[in-house]
This record gives C-alpha cells, structure tokens and sequence, in this order.
C-alpha cells in the first residue's frame, strides 16, 4: 500500500518511483480514503469523474467517435484471409499460390491495423489554474483529455496519460478500457503536483523514450515555458503529435480595471499594473500576438497540427474542425 497526497492507493502496481520523484503506474489503482476528510474528498472527485463521463460520452457516441478513427489512421493493413475471386476485384490482390493448389482465383483481403496508442501528456503546471470566466484552463484540459480518451478506447486503442510542469509529476502507462480511463479523469482532478513552473521539453523527451512505438502523442498546453523547438521537431518524427493550445481571454488582452495586481504563479510574484493606460494594454497585446506567431510558423515550419481553445469558448468546434481538416489530408 501506497500514499500519495490524501488518497490512499490500494491494489495498485506501481513500476517504480524513479530518482527524479516521478510517480510510474502500470495498472489500475483503486482509490481508497485515508481519513473521513478524504472520504468527502473522494466522494466529491468521484460525482465529478462521473458527470464528466456522461457528457464526454455523449460527445464521442454523437460527434467525436467516427471523426476521431477517421483522423487517426491505423498503422497499415494487415492480411485477413483468402477468398474466392469476384468480378471487380483487383487482380493485383490474387494470391497465386491458393489459386495453383485449388484451380479456382483467390484473392488476399487486408484489414487495416487499427490498434493504436494515444497518450496524453498534460501540463498540470500553476498557470494552468487560471480561469477569467468561471472555467479554469486546467478544467478545460481535463474535459478534452476524456472526450479524446473515451474516443479513443471506442477504437480500441490504449490510452496513456504524463503529468508534468517543469518536471514530470506522473505516469500512467498506455492500457484500454473504460475503468482505465476513468482513472486518468479521476488523477487529472485529484493531482497536486509539485513543480512551480513549465518546461515542455522535459515533458517530451520523457514521453519519447516512454514510447517504442510510433503513437499518438497530444500535448495539452498553454506553452507558457522555454524554447522547446528541439524536442518539438525531434517528438514530431518519431510520433504523430498534435498541440492542443488552451488560452484565456484575459492572458490575450488586458480589461480596463484601473492599477490592480497581477499575480505570476509560476514565479510567486506581484506586479502591479496600470490597465487603464492604452499604451500598456496595446503592447500587453502585441506581445501576445507575437508570441502566438513565433508558435505557429514554428508549427508550420515542423508540419505539426495545432488547435486553440479557449477557456470562455465551446471546444467543439474547433475540434471537430481538426479532425475533418485531418481525415481530408490523410
């Protein structure tokens, strides 16, 4: 039996807590209560993950689903069987060695090789705790994390989930089915992490050597954090990654609120700041834009899909826009 923060993990294998503090889960734990504070704790996490999974699964079973196996190919084709030769079929497919034993045309069917593995690598860092308009960004990721892993294991694949902010906080290795996704909902809710800032690449270069096989890698993030162009492009290669940027409307674009505070959580530091001033307000924005910019010819340069959501925005558009852009290309 393990502790971990204020939930007791009972029946759980765990890999190894490495030298570096990360905590390696290779199967389902179930979640246990180590006080009656706890309890409450658990209780509340738990009818979270719950009316999470009823809207998510509607989501997938209506919209998402097919766009989802559409967007993401399987490996390649697989052979299935031999069947008897019909008008219309490729002859390129005729299996000559069948056809010399029985006298009669067989052709080779395939199958596409579906089975695939997604893992989503979540930036759990303090600014993602940030919400303007009654959704924080943390919560935004969460809920597309379980549209993506509820469509996902709909296709049969595995799903993974990694933690991180400017190290990697946890990892919950690639596995199927609905009680293993469950579980990746109920850690994103429950998790405090521990590091203070964002290093994407720390992130990335931990996933690469996680995965021996060619997968689907999502990052959910705000990218605040330090270049990251180099395992970028090196994750790229070796994965099929995709951005998935959250952002607040308040990070782009400074209200008209007078001399009020603003707090950094990653740094622990308080600036005040004149927003009333448009000279600040404009530069603030310029910023921004730029920043937002040097992101996406990054993307461009590299071929790497993006998506922006926003934390006062419905996801779903935009999502379902990916895939549809995804399955046209492919």
């Amino acid at each position: 039996m393990s502790i971990f923060g204020r939930f007791k993990l009972t029946k759980c294998s765990i890999e190894h807590i490495n030298n570096q503090g990360i905590i390696v889960i290779t199967s389902a734990c179930q979640l246990g209560s180590s006080d009656n504070n706890s309890n409450m704790v658990s209780k509340e996490i738990f009818k979270k993950v719950r009316q999470l999974e009823i809207q998510t699964k509607g989501l997938v079973n209506t919209l998402f689903g097919g766009e989802y196996t559409s967007a993401f190919k399987g490996r390649g084709m697989t052979f299935s069987e031999v069947r008897p030769y019909q008008f219309g079929d490729d002859i390129r497919q005729i299996d000559w060695n069948v056809t010399a034993r029985t006298g009669d045309p067989y052709i080779k069917v395939f199958e596409e090789e579906r089975e695939q593995t997604l893992m989503l690598v979540v930036d759990v860092s303090p600014s993602n705790y940030f919400g303007s308009e009654g959704q924080r960004k943390i919560d935004l990721a969460t809920e597309l994390s379980a549209v993506l892993a509820f469509s996902a294991i709909k296709n049969n694949d595995k799903v993974g989930l990694l933690l991180f902010t400017d190290r990697v906080e946890k990892v919950i290795h690639p596995r199927k089915g609905r009680t293993h996704v469950l579980r990746l909902i109920r850690e994103l809710y429950s998790f405090k992490p521990s590091g203070l800032q964002t290093d994407v690449s720390q992130a990335l270069n931990y996933a690469n050597r996680l995965l021996n096989r060619r997968s689907i890698l999502i990052l959910v993030s705000d990218l605040q954090s330090p270049d990251f162009q180099k395992q970028l492009r090196i994750t790229h290669q070796k994965h099929d990654l995709v951005n998935i940027i959250i952002e607040d409307r308040f990070e782009n674009e400074l209200p008209d609120l007078g001399v009020i505070p603003y707090y950094d959580a990653e740094s622990g530091r308080y600036v005040w700041v004149d927003t009333s001033s448009k000279t600040v307000r404009k530069v603030f924005g310029e910023r921004r834009e730029n920043r937002k910019a040097q992101l996406e010819q990054m993307f461009r340069k590299y071929g790497i899909d993006s998506v922006h959501v926003h934390t006062n925005r419905s996801y779903i558009e935009p999502l379902m826009n990916f895939f549809k852009r995804r399955s046209r290309r492919y």
